[in-house]
């Protein structure tokens, strides 16, 4: 089980983190919502919880809680910038089917 980090999402992540001025990397997790049924959900976390699964990549933490990897193992978190529009990308091999809007998928 695994989850890995673009040089590209971890030099934006170390910035963020830097500017901030605390923390030790992201949390990437799931949520039920949307029209195909699970949302990613990304977010800066300042500690680790008792339960949490580490991965390190580039020298960065992305924390992930144990029900999440099941449906995000093998996932690449990426940060591409497309003409105006920048954010984080994520590179699923367990997704099947994405909603049109793109807000949530279907393992």
């Amino acid at each position: 089980m695994a989850i890995s980090m673009t040089e590209a999402a971890a030099r934006h992540v170390s910035r963020y983190l830097s500017r901030r001025g605390k923390g030790i990397g992201v949390r990437l997790g799931v949520k039920t919502t949307g029209c195909s049924g699970l949302a990613y959900k990304l977010e800066y976390v300042d500690e680790a919880q008792p339960d949490d699964v580490v991965f390190e990549e580039h020298g960065i933490k992305v924390l992930v809680d144990p029900k999440s990897l099941a449906y995000i193992d093998g996932t690449e978190l990426d940060f591409v910038r497309e003409g105006l529009n920048e954010g984080f990308k994520f590179h699923n091999p367990n997704e099947r089917d994405r909603c049109g809007c793109g807000e949530s998928f279907r393992i």
